[in-house]
């Protein structure tokens, strides 16, 4: 299994976005639409404070009948955010996601935030190794007749 700083190399766009807790939910979309992301960070300074995250927006706005201009950040956050480390595996974050249903999760390295890997990050790695070692048994079998 790779280890989280490994696949976060593969990534090819490693930016981390973050928001404030005081900015508005419809600047938040926005944001996410505007970069095909699922989720922000939001942060005061170098802090993480909570994250927002598509699903924060259809139970706690849209369900809610709040308006996406009027609301804040901080009114839909959710505020407890599990985060990985560079030398976690890929495994160690499955297990995590899955415990815990999250799809987004911040990779912290001595308290620093260096990146965020996603539920499609860890999926596109494992196919990958599948696939590498489908191709290793291919070539074994053809290269050895029985």
């Amino acid at each position: 299994m790779k280890t989280v700083a490994q696949i976060l190399k593969t990534k090819q766009n490693q930016a981390v976005y973050t928001i404030s807790p005081g900015a508005k939910v419809f600047d938040a979309i926005k944001m996410m639409s505007e970069h095909s992301i699922g989720a922000l960070l939001v942060t005061e300074g170098e802090v993480i404070v909570g994250i927002v995250t598509e699903r924060d927006y259809a139970r706690k706005m849209i369900l809610k009948g709040r308006s996406s201009t009027d609301t804040s950040v901080r009114d839909i956050m959710t505020s407890s955010v599990m985060y990985v480390r560079p030398e976690d595996s890929n495994e160690q974050c499955m297990a995590l996601m899955t415990e815990n249903r999250l799809r987004h999760l911040p990779i912290l390295d001595n308290g620093k935030l260096i990146g965020i890997i996603s539920i499609g990050d860890l999926v596109k790695d494992i196919i990958s190794e599948q696939q590498f070692i489908i191709q290793q048994l291919e070539h074994y079998i053809m290269g050895h007749p029985a």
